[in-house]
């Protein structure tokens, strides 16, 4: 089998660029990783905050558990925002824009294919005969292995 996912027509140059776009992309999505990695984490100290709370209440110390309840428990990480509007409103403005405009350019330019760039040097890092180098999961023998052999025959 081949690698081959270039459209007809489709020059280096803009290989380059819907590599660079599609790069681009996977930041993005990095970053949403991140945000609600930072979401799923400041929800759980708030939590453990309020947990805290309880725990001052039972040993005593009323007047810090109503501080930190009155100033902490529930308080916005940003102006009038708790982290799931963060999440929602990057997703709304950003990351959904971002995906759209990655795929529309991709389908312009590309016929919708992904991943020229990278399918292209994937090919060009090949060891001719290689077991471990085969193009696609489709050149592996009916028991998955490469050819039929076992990996300890490789």
């Amino acid at each position: 089998m081949t690698l081959d996912r270039r459209p007809d027509g489709l020059d280096d140059d803009t290989v380059t660029a819907l590599g660079r776009l599609s790069e681009a992309l996977e930041w993005v999505e990095r970053a949403r990783g991140r945000l609600y990695d930072f979401h799923q984490m400041s929800g759980h100290a708030d939590l453990l905050v309020g947990e805290a709370v309880d725990a001052l209440r039972e040993a005593g110390h009323d007047a810090q558990a109503d501080r930190l309840e009155r100033e902490l428990v529930g308080r916005n990480v940003v102006e009038g925002r708790w982290t799931f509007q963060l999440v929602e409103e990057y997703d709304d403005t950003y990351w959904s824009v971002a995906r759209d405009l990655e795929a529309a350019v991709r389908d312009e330019l590309a016929d919708g294919v992904r991943h020229v760039h990278e399918a292209e040097m994937k090919a060009d890092r090949i060891t001719p005969g290689h077991p471990r180098h085969r193009p696609t999961p489709a050149d592996v023998g009916d028991d998955g292995n490469a050819n039929g052999r076992s990996p300890l025959e490789e």
